[in-house]
């Protein structure tokens, strides 16, 4: 797990930095990223007693996902702050991920993740934990859909998304759903796993331009 982490918080900051090369002093409020994320996780996952609701477990482990990003870039800034090194910012994290805090239901523990985040402007990891274990969600699928979406984030500014030149549809298709196929064909134990999306997504975008 730790490894994992390690290449989730080096994907992180290599994000960041193609957004804001010193974003780590840009004062950015990663935690209102997350209290929002949070309800839009509720309301994936339904709470209105007056009406028909059906979860949405798919979107709900998709904000997991996302707010996943911010906790790593709050910690990287934190650990920055405190001259930690990353190694150190990641075992941390796998304490946090290996100890969840779960409440009686999926709801009350995003209400939770919401409140401490407000509270002290942290990451909860663990908080987080506890939602996924509500989810039945393992790290491994957490942070293979999370490293899918970091490199495709990348591939997209690489590919001119700044500036507005780049197309999310690719023959008739969004690259998100070019990384779901690219997903099912590779092994996220592999060393080489986000180097492989990158290149998978490569080939594809090519083949689709060219055509």
């Amino acid at each position: 797990m730790k490894k994992k982490i390690i290449n989730m918080l080096e994907l992180q900051d290599s994000m960041n930095r193609k957004v804001n090369a010193d974003w780590r002093n840009a004062g950015f409020e990663w935690y209102r990223a997350i209290w929002m994320e949070s309800a839009e996780m509720l309301d994936h996952y339904g709470w209105k007693w007056w009406k028909k609701q059906e979860a949405d477990v798919m979107q709900v482990k998709l904000e997991v996902v996302d707010i996943v990003h911010f906790g790593l870039s709050i910690r990287l800034v934190q650990g920055a702050s405190q001259d930690s090194t990353i190694e150190q910012i990641a075992e941390a994290i796998a304490i946090d991920f290996e100890h969840p805090r779960t409440t009686a239901d999926v709801r009350t523990n995003i209400e939770l993740l919401a409140s401490a985040t407000l509270l002290d402007q942290g990451a909860h990891f663990s908080i987080i934990a506890g939602i996924m274990d509500h989810l039945d969600m393992a790290f491994d699928e957490l942070y293979e859909v999370y490293v899918g979406k970091n490199i495709l984030n990348i591939f997209r500014q690489d590919n001119g998304y700044k500036d507005g030149s780049y197309q999310k549809v690719w023959g008739g298709r969004e690259d998100n759903e070019h990384l779901a196929d690219v997903l099912t064909r590779l092994d996220c134990n592999k060393a080489s796993f986000k180097d492989d999306i990158y290149q998978a997504l490569t080939e594809i975008y090519c083949s689709q331009c060219a055509a």
